[in-house]
């Protein structure tokens, strides 16, 4: 007998896998509320010289006279003050004098309507350094992705549901350890290793709830579940509203991880799992409480050891795969070279529209939220539309839309604000609908023991 029949016995889609659903959630909501927080926590705000040294104040606070500003700091070609230059010596009214410049040497002045501090304005990453607080978003990344390599190994070694709380008490650590780094370094670092543990968080959550669902319903559970990482999106955009300290707001997106830790233990650990590492008696006392919830007790019976081993035997069976799997044969080394490039496209397009939050004439909050809004419907119709169109024409014709919007955009001048947003928006949606289909797809077509 094979695990899934036992599964459709005691009920796989039901009262039990909503539970299971419901608490898993919350780590899904949490994901986005950091895998974006660098739209707020490093924006870099309008910014320009500090005309003295600290201690002897600056006469050029930002109310400063205009007419004694244009004396000392270059304008821009838009009329706008220089953000990282001086005039060095300031101009005077003799006309021979020239007009050579030199780089900030007081620090600067920045403008707090917005932000009252990012990591720009802590440690001054403008004008020559701009690239080191835009390598923020990178070093959070490459944690995510060698997160996704060892918590995948984890978790088939030591199970789905310890390693979940494995993740998420370095996720809950390392988020308060970046809200009170004291240099650049340290919080580089830290949002690095936190990246390693939200990466754990992504991938178990989805395995263990995929392993407690029937085949039947594995696409519902995980548009359900990715439709919490859109109430996170929008989430975020609300508190980086009310919150414009970047140590307070990377404070309370990490505080959601107590809540999740909390309803950690009302999870159940994977059967499939279980059973596959010969746990016989645990996978028996879960399928047990799944059968007893579902209104499944007539078949509590059937759950007796000696059934169970069987399925031990054949799950045993079928584990012993590496990676190299990937690339066994024809047939998978196409569909894997094929995948890496569709997911590489995926991430590319749907970060770098969720990345770019400005310039569309509205406030950068309402764009976040807007962003985030868009995802639900988005996500809703490719669960159906897939049904008709297919999933490779589906992932097709997402990319390609989502990559011909972007390139409208970029030919439409900046004075037609709302055309770009609302062409922005539309585009967000179809790069979610790329990644959800990215996801299902890749489900389909790898066999489970790969997937």
């Amino acid at each position: 007998m094979r695990f899934e029949e036992i599964l459709d016995d005691v009920g796989g889609f039901s009262r039990f896998q909503f539970m299971i659903l419901l608490i898993l959630c919350l780590p899904r909501a949490i994901l986005p509320l950091h895998f974006l927080l660098h739209n707020f926590v490093s924006a870099t705000p309008a910014h320009r010289c500090a005309l003295a040294a600290p201690q002897d104040g600056d006469r050029g606070s930002p109310g400063a006279d205009p007419g004694f500003l244009a004396l000392r700091i270059p304008r821009q070609e838009d009329g706008s003050f220089s953000s990282c230059r001086v005039y060095d010596p300031p101009l005077t009214l003799d006309l021979d004098q020239g007009n050579a410049t030199a780089p900030c040497t007081h620090g600067w002045i920045y403008d707090q309507s917005q932000f009252s501090s990012t990591t720009a304005s802590e440690w001054d990453l403008v004008c020559d350094d701009k690239q080191l607080n835009q390598a923020l978003a990178t070093y959070f990344f490459l944690g995510v992705t060698f997160g996704a390599i060892l918590f995948g190994q984890l978790s088939d070694k030591f199970g789905r549901k310890s390693m979940l709380l494995v993740a998420l008490l370095f996720s809950s650590m390392l988020g308060v350890t970046s809200a009170f780094s004291t240099s650049y370094v340290m919080f580089a670092v830290s949002r690095a290793l936190c990246g390693v543990a939200l990466s754990g968080l992504s991938i178990i959550g989805v395995v263990l709830g995929i392993e407690w669902t029937d085949v039947k319903h594995r696409t519902f559970t995980g548009t359900v579940m990715s439709l919490s990482w859109s109430a996170g999106n929008m989430l975020l955009a609300l508190m980086a509203y009310f919150i414009r300290d970047w140590r307070h707001l990377t404070l309370a997106v990490t505080a959601p991880c107590t809540a999740a830790i909390i309803a950690w233990w009302w999870l159940p650990e994977s059967a499939r799992w279980l059973l596959a590492n010969g746990r016989i008696e645990e996978a028996k006392k879960y399928l047990v409480q799944c059968a007893k919830v579902n209104g499944k007790n007539e078949y509590t019976s059937k759950l007796d050891s000696e059934t169970l081993a069987k399925v031990t035997v054949s799950e045993v069976a079928e584990k012993n795969h590496s990676y190299l799997d990937l690339v066994k044969t024809p047939q998978l080394r196409k569909i894997t070279l094929c995948s890496g490039l569709f997911w590489f496209a995926v991430a590319f397009l749907y970060y770098g529209i969720s990345f770019r939050i400005s310039g569309f004439g509205v406030s950068i909050y309402l764009t976040q939220f807007i962003y985030g809004a868009i995802e639900a419907p988005a996500k809703i119709f490719t669960f159906f539309i897939l049904n008709w169109i297919g999933r490779r024409n589906g992932q097709a014709w997402f990319l390609i839309t989502t990559g011909a919007l972007i390139g409208i955009n970029t030919a439409i001048p900046f004075e037609y604000a709302m055309v770009r947003m609302c062409i922005a928006v539309v585009s967000k949606g179809f790069s979610e609908a790329a990644f959800t289909t990215a996801f299902l797809y890749t489900a389909e077509l790898f066999p489970t023991v790969l997937r």
